[in-house]
């Protein structure tokens, strides 16, 4: 119980620090998706359980607080978690390109997901105009921050291992 509670507090913070101080250096209202760096790292580092555990609560929490199309960022979450989990036995988690390169997949992944459930119910959109103005700003968002994020959920899962 004090795991989850520790992982919940974990993750309310991100989303805290996500919402309120990340749209201060927001380019054209796309800012770097921090709950989505959270839910690949932890599913490299810890497997794809959590990675789909965490990656539910994270969609979750932002399906209810966006107030958008609620299920949409629960499946991509879990998705990425699932996926950054299965190659958590096949990586070495401590290379310092495996961040990075994972943010840009993972990021790009996710803008897909969405992109295709919004024209699966209907809605249409310029999609050359919105890969420059949406999908490229989150990408380099998410690459400046993902090392970061990366070594901060690494810290976090040592020390929450340490006090079992």
């Amino acid at each position: 119980m004090r795991l989850f509670l520790s992982w919940l507090a974990f993750i309310c913070g991100t989303y805290i620090i996500q919402s309120s101080l990340l749209p201060l250096v927001a380019y054209n209202g796309i800012s770097p998706d921090l709950l989505l760096l959270l839910v690949v790292s932890l599913g490299f580092l810890q497997g794809r359980r959590l990675g789909v555990f965490i990656g539910f609560l994270v969609g979750l929490l932002q399906d209810l607080v966006t107030g958008s199309f609620f299920g949409v960022n629960i499946f991509s979450k879990m998705l990425l978690g699932y996926a950054s989990g299965v190659f958590s036995n096949r990586v070495f988690k401590e290379q310092a390109f495996l961040p990075l390169f994972a943010s840009i997949l993972a990021s790009m992944i996710n803008y897909f997901v969405i992109l295709l459930i919004m024209v699966l119910l209907g809605y249409r959109f310029n999609l050359a105009a919105h890969l420059q103005s949406v999908l490229l700003p989150m990408v380099w968002y998410n690459v400046l921050l993902a090392v970061p994020m990366h070594r901060f959920v690494s810290v976090m899962c040592e020390r929450l291992t340490e006090k079992k």
